[in-house]
């Protein structure tokens, strides 16, 4: 038996007090108010309600170690990522090694592996898969349906893995960035019940008003916090916290959900309000073994030593001290490496795009009447991207990166076969020199890069293929990389590590001339078929507000 003194945070009846908590066997067995002179606070520990661990580029029990020190004690999370490489087997790894760490990690059924047919993917999970996952005890419900046009318009197999989470009593998660309208109506009518995809304030309410919990999502590229903030206090029963997607360097160095707890609080959001978003909705929402700070629940808490300032001093689980003091109390054993990767170097050639012959374009009587391109206008911050036209930039009957324009050379090549690459152009990466490559490009992992010349694309594509995945960026001289040899996403090393050597690879984006905040998240997601407007796949250009593949060239 344990005893704990603090100002103890109620967020459940909304109050404080200066009191004592007993815990023993692992559960609170008494709150109770009592005088004492400690100033510390004690809150229910903090609850990530969407996040895929795959983006943290560590394997689960190493992400636990950073996710403790910020005194979070549970996260749902959808094992989407290592599903489209590995399949099933890829979940069941992420199963076996969070087991190896107290964080409380609850994993969903990944609901489009692959997302879209119009890119290749490492498995496949139809229906009867997902079924038969459904079914399981240890996944807890279906995860975020991203084909909103399968749901629209009844695609068979889409409406039979939603009936399958009905038949199992199971939750299912929503992805509808922009959905709206009669649409919208009818992708939560088919019992979809949250979205994290919001990026307007209209769009959050629309959905909240029909129903569905919206969570607010800060990760490493798409933030939406400072948009979404309000509805903590305009509609605190149906709002959540999410990560989604962060990479290492931000949990260590900007932190987890304490993050916006401590945002929250800078807005002047009601501290009630910012925690039951944080702890109490997730929990009730998913049915979650998390403890709400009462008698009879899982002694799930933190002490902090302010609220405003909100410094974790310690985080405990199930009673255990997991972190105390700046120290992970439980040590992390080293996995071995599994990994889907299938493909081999490219040449030069591979990535040379020739001016099209003047038959295909009769309206053009030289090689400087060119035809326009479509050009991918990325957005710092966001997942959705614009698309424009514009004239390429041509030498020797090639077309070619032009860096004073930012208008860059990007390519996506399968990493499952050796598949022709190819070649889309995009604009505000800002490279100047250089090139960025990734095996982390969503959803289904291919091989992803962007370059100022076609030869620092090439070399470090190659550098990918050597180490079987992980992020590169450089010059085809002096290439820098991040070897993640899990599933090409996560490595075993142990977090500092890793976002030690990710920051640095950050730093050397920038020194060649690129502005974004998150580079690589950036890049990682300019493969994402399922997000408008205008993205490359591993078989094409693809116009995700018409759902097909487009044409490079445009004839005007």
């Amino acid at each position: 038996m344990k005893k704990y003194l603090g100002i103890i945070v109620d967020a459940v009846c909304r109050r404080q007090f200066k009191g004592e908590i007993t815990v023993e066997n692992g559960k609170i067995i008494r709150v109770e108010e009592k005088a004492h002179d400690n100033e510390q606070y004690i809150l229910p520990g903090l609850v990530d309600a969407h996040v895929h661990i795959e983006s943290s580029m560590t394997v689960p029990s190493v992400f636990a170690r950073m996710a403790v020190a910020k005194g979070t004690v549970a996260v749902v999370s959808d094992p989407h990522e290592i599903a489209n490489v590995m399949g099933e087997e890829g979940i069941d790894y992420m199963l076996e090694d969070s087991k190896k760490a107290p964080l409380k990690v609850f994993f969903g059924v990944p609901s489009c592996v692959p997302a879209t047919p119009f890119e290749s993917a490492g498995a496949v999970l139809a229906a009867e898969a997902v079924d038969r996952l459904l079914a399981r005890e240890d996944l807890y419900y279906l995860s975020e349906m991203m084909n909103f046009p399968g749901v629209i318009f009844e695609f068979p197999e889409v409406m039979a893995k939603l009936e399958s989470a009905k038949k199992y009593g199971k939750i299912v998660d929503g992805h509808a960035p922009g959905l709206r309208g009669a649409d919208l109506q009818k992708y939560i009518g088919a019992g979809i019940s949250t979205d994290h995809e919001c990026f307007t304030y209209e769009e959050a309410v629309e959905k909240i008003k029909l129903g569905m919990k919206v969570l607010i999502r800060e990760g490493s590229s798409a933030r939406n916090f400072e948009t979404l903030y309000s509805l903590i206090d305009e509609y605190p029963e149906m709002v959540m916290l999410c990560t989604d997607d962060s990479h290492p360097d931000t949990l260590i160095y900007e932190g987890h959900i304490d993050k916006l707890i401590r945002g929250g609080q800078e807005k002047g959001l009601d501290i009630y309000n910012i925690i039951r978003a944080a702890v109490i909705n997730p929990v009730e929402h998913y049915g979650l073994d998390v403890g709400l700070l009462r008698e009879g629940d899982p002694a799930d808490f933190i002490i902090v030593d302010d609220l405003k300032a909100f410094n974790v001093l310690s985080t405990f689980i199930d009673g255990e001290c997991v972190y105390e003091n700046g120290k992970v109390l439980f040590p992390v054993e080293k996995v071995p490496a599994r990994n889907v990767f299938n493909r081999n170097k490219i040449s030069i050639e591979d990535v040379k795009l020739a001016v099209p012959p003047a038959g295909e374009n009769k309206e053009r009587e030289n090689k400087e009447n060119i035809t326009k391109i479509r050009v991918i206008v990325a957005r710092d911050g966001e997942l959705v991207t614009g698309q424009e036209l514009a004239l390429p930039k041509v030498e020797n009957g090639n077309l070619v990166s032009d860096p004073v324009r930012d208008i860059l050379k990007m390519v996506v090549l399968s990493r499952y076969a050796d598949d022709p690459v190819q070649i889309g152009f995009i604009k505000n990466i800002g490279l100047k020199r250089g090139a960025i490559a990734s095996s982390i490009a969503h959803d289904s992992h291919n091989i992803i890069a962007v370059g100022a010349a076609d030869q620092d694309i090439v070399e470090a594509v190659n550098r990918l293929v050597e180490n079987r995945g992980g992020i590169v960026v450089g010059t085809a001289e002096n290439l820098l990389d991040l070897p993640l040899e899990v599933a090409g996403l996560m490595s075993t090393l142990d977090g500092e590590e890793v976002a030690s050597r990710y920051r640095l690879l950050n730093e050397e984006a920038r020194r060649l001339g690129t502005s974004l905040e998150s580079p690589f998240m950036t890049l990682a997601f300019m493969s994402l078929l399922v997000i408008p407007e205008l993205k490359l796949g591993d078989k094409g250009l693809f116009d995700v507000t018409k759902f097909e593949f487009v044409e490079l060239f445009v004839n005007e």
